[in-house]
């Protein structure tokens, strides 16, 4: 080994002391008695409607044998269900459990939180060169015959600035009229419902989160207050070009987050039977269909459902 070599693997390791140091990886990983593997795969599992075993193994580069006991441990404690794939009898699909999406969200947001915090500490300017950095050495260091692959898109929730409210209530009002054929009167309860959100605002009960990817707008939730006890997840929405990230998951994550974090006991929400991609992210969240009612209205026959989840 040269002497060029040897000094690029000495700064290679000084560079991986500091950043596990930054991240806090000498510690217990986020307060937890999981381990860091437990809390990735455990990550992987709530970022999927359902796995199998292989491809998260796979995606972590995972001993299949370490993964399967980490996976007993988690169907264990009633964080996991498996089913058998409908394409293949003999291959198992993994999903978590309402329980396991319960586990989960308070570690997400203790991971956001340090990482926010540990950005916080830097100037505007040094956030964005570091976000730049990492994004060229994660380009550098993928796998041989990937090395190509484009700059992985940035995707970054926030709160809400002057102009966004109509966006909102823009998207949805072209979305739907696209998608479904509702008319503007859909457009028009939109409108009303972001208005009373910010003439009635309550800071230390309610949040909005704006999604951008690569600094466009393309997604949005609301969380309001419908008692002391109950908060209300309202408007989720995604742009097309967004979907398939995971983006309209970590939204909803972040409601309920939030909702925990500030004691509520129960979180309700109000959608309809044809939105299927919403529904199948709050039914594996664990909510809870209580209420269906047809009627009709933004020119169409409907079903509105009522749904709910236990914090």
């Amino acid at each position: 080994m040269d002497e060029v070599i040897t000094e690029q693997v000495e700064a290679l390791r000084a560079f991986n002391r500091s950043y596990t140091r930054s991240i806090g990886l000498l510690e217990p990983y986020l307060d937890s008695t999981l381990s860091l593997t437990e809390v990735r795969v455990l990550y992987e599992l709530a970022h999927r409607a359902q796995s199998a075993a292989s491809e998260i193994a796979r995606e972590l580069g995972l001993d299949g044998g370490y993964l399967s006991r980490i996976l007993k441990r988690f169907e264990a404690r009633g964080w996991l269900e498996r089913s058998s794939s409908a394409l293949d009898g003999r291959q198992q699909l993994l999903r978590l459990t309402a329980a396991g999406q319960a586990e989960f969200a308070p570690l997400q947001q203790k991971s956001r939180d340090a990482a926010r915090d540990l950005l916080a500490g830097l100037p505007t300017g040094s956030r964005a060169e570091l976000v730049d950095a990492m994004a060229k050495m994660q380009h550098l260091m993928a796998p041989p015959g990937t090395s190509a692959a484009p700059r992985p898109r940035t995707a970054v929730l926030r709160e809400p600035r002057p102009g966004d409210m109509g966006w909102v209530i823009q998207q949805h009002g072209e979305i739907y009229a696209r998608e479904y054929g509702w008319d503007a009167r859909f457009e028009a309860l939109v409108a009303d419902i972001a208005a009373r959100f910010v003439r009635n605002f309550q800071p230390g009960w309610e949040r909005c989160w704006i999604a951008e990817l690569d600094g466009q707008r393309v997604g949005s939730v609301f969380i309001a207050r419908k008692s002391a006890t109950v908060a209300q997840l309202r408007m989720l929405i995604l742009a097309p070009a967004a979907r398939g990230m995971g983006l309209g998951a970590r939204l909803t994550d972040e409601c309920l987050a939030f909702a925990r974090a500030k004691g509520y006991r129960k979180m309700v929400l109000w959608t309809n039977s044809c939105l299927t991609a919403a529904r199948g992210i709050y039914a594996a969240r664990g909510f809870v269909l209580r209420k269906t009612e047809p009627y009709e209205d933004f020119g169409q026959s409907l079903v509105g459902e009522t749904w709910e989840l236990r914090l």
